[in-house]
């Protein structure tokens, strides 16, 4: 069961194949390939969404070209055809949609519309055929979610943050810090040198009876820090540090306690910000101590990547689902 699924939620545009290869009978990524913007938007501060969609428009033709033939297919030869239908860009989603619909259309062969939410949620199996019961924690720049996973399809949304999502936390920080876009790696990168415990950053929510997150608080903080500094480039080491523990605290804290109330032993984590690794170490050393499975998404499917959406779109078609031509783009799609 070949099938090709396109990713354009954003600022990547991205085409893979997931299924059974002539070698081999068991499912697998066949070709993932992502044709990333970072350099386009790098000196812009940001993603400006016409200049997104224009470059997903001059790129998507070839990349899907490149996808089939690493995988030594042609478009006849697969059995459906997916796309990301939100959350997102409304003019970044709507390339990547129309184009595998078209490709749907022309091979008369299934179409599947994928929450992109759900591709993240996913990815930590991404090439296994049962998904077990779990909480998932998915942080990214536009999305902080702790969801419980009874199966594909059946998710409930325990908690999410109620301003600021983690990842857009990492880049407006960043943009205070003047550091180079993205902010979330630089960060990182910066806090391995620096004392977490310099700057005693607000844990918004921590010791609330809730599962939801807030960190618009911290933000306001570190700016008002960096006001009384007097040079603070000096500090950029300890303020990375010790922002990027203050919001991990609370990620980490909450996954914990989402886990015990829900009775589950299994806790995944995906998004953008599962790239790094003191989040994922500190999370799997809480797991481990509290006698609970972690699994984490690789950092290669971490970000957006259309092998997520891929993965997604299998589990539903044999669940017998799929999309109408006529569905839509949702930019405000919900998971759960």
């Amino acid at each position: 069961m070949p099938l090709l699924a396109i990713e354009s939620s954003c600022d990547e545009t991205a085409v893979a194949i997931y299924g059974k290869s002539s070698s081999s009978d068991n499912n697998s990524l066949l070709a993932s390939l992502i044709s990333s913007q970072i350099e386009l938007h790098k000196d812009l501060g940001g993603v400006v969404p016409e200049l997104a969609s224009r470059n997903h428009t001059q790129r998507i033709s070839p990349l899907v070209a490149e996808a089939l033939e690493k995988a030594g297919l042609s478009a006849q030869e697969i059995d459906a055809f997916a796309a990301t239908g939100g959350p997102g860009l409304a003019s970044s989603l709507t390339v990547g949609h129309s184009f595998a619909k078209g490709l749907a259309l022309a091979a008369k062969k299934p179409f599947l519309s994928v929450n992109h939410m759900e591709g993240h949620l996913l990815s930590p199996f991404v090439g296994e055929e049962q998904i077990p019961p779990h909480l998932a924690l998915i942080v990214s720049g536009g999305h902080t979610l702790l969801i419980r996973v009874r199966s594909v399809g059946d998710y409930q949304l325990l908690g999410q943050t109620l301003d600021d999502a983690a990842g857009e936390a990492f880049d407006k920080v960043a943009k205070m810090l003047e550091l180079p876009y993205p902010g979330g790696p630089e960060i990182e990168k910066l806090a391995k040198t620096g004392d977490p415990t310099a700057f005693d950053f607000p844990r918004s929510m921590l010791n609330e009876d809730n599962l939801d997150f807030s960190f618009s608080g911290l933000k306001t903080s570190v700016l008002y820090t960096l006001k009384k500094l007097p040079n603070p480039r000096e500090r950029l080491p300890d303020l990375c540090a010790s922002f990027q523990a203050a919001v991990f605290e609370v990620l980490i804290a909450k996954a914990l306690r989402a886990a015990r109330r829900e009775k589950l032993s299994l806790i995944t984590l995906s998004g953008g910000v599962s790239c790094n690794a003191t989040l994922r170490e500190q999370l799997s050393a809480a797991c481990h101590e509290e006698g609970l499975t972690f699994r984490s998404s690789p950092p290669s499917l971490s970000t957006d990547n259309a092998a997520m959406i891929a993965f997604a779109a299998y589990h539903r078609l044999r669940a017998g689902q799929t999309s109408s031509l006529s569905t839509d783009i949702d930019p405000n799609l919900k998971l759960a």
